[in-house]
């Protein structure tokens, strides 16, 4: 989806659902409360394919990792190989607009809900 098509509103109320859906069953497995950061680190693993401990740089990079997937479906970066060590690399296709921090987490949340959407956490 571009960011033409996509407006950065105030959640619906269908979306802040699916996200409370999220974060509560998060908390649940993992026994507290995700941010933002959490959230990204958690993408980062699930792409990554890989569970294991992670040093600081490595949690940089998974939170990278992430962000380039999410922001892939708006189309401002594309995957681009998965390196010898299994890492994901992702390519900038172009720069993301300036947000405000408000609009950003908005932007990020639905970008999220689509993230666990395409992974089938909300099937059952």
């Amino acid at each position: 989806m571009k960011q033409s098509e996509f407006s950065i509103t105030e959640l619906n109320d269908q979306e802040k659902a699916r996200w409370y859906q999220i974060v509560f069953d998060l908390k649940k497995q993992f026994g507290k409360k995700p941010d933002m950061n959490g959230l990204l680190f958690i993408i980062g693993v699930q792409e990554l394919g890989v569970l294991r401990e992670f040093n600081k740089q490595e949690k940089l990079e998974l939170m990278h990792i992430a962000t380039a997937k999410l922001l892939s479906y708006q189309g401002y970066y594309a995957f681009e190989k998965t390196d010898s060590d299994g890492w994901p690399h992702y390519t900038l296709i172009q720069t993301p607009p300036y947000l405000d921090l408000t609009t950003q987490e908005e932007l990020l949340k639905r970008l999220v809900i689509q993230y666990f959407e395409e992974q089938g956490f909300f099937e059952n």
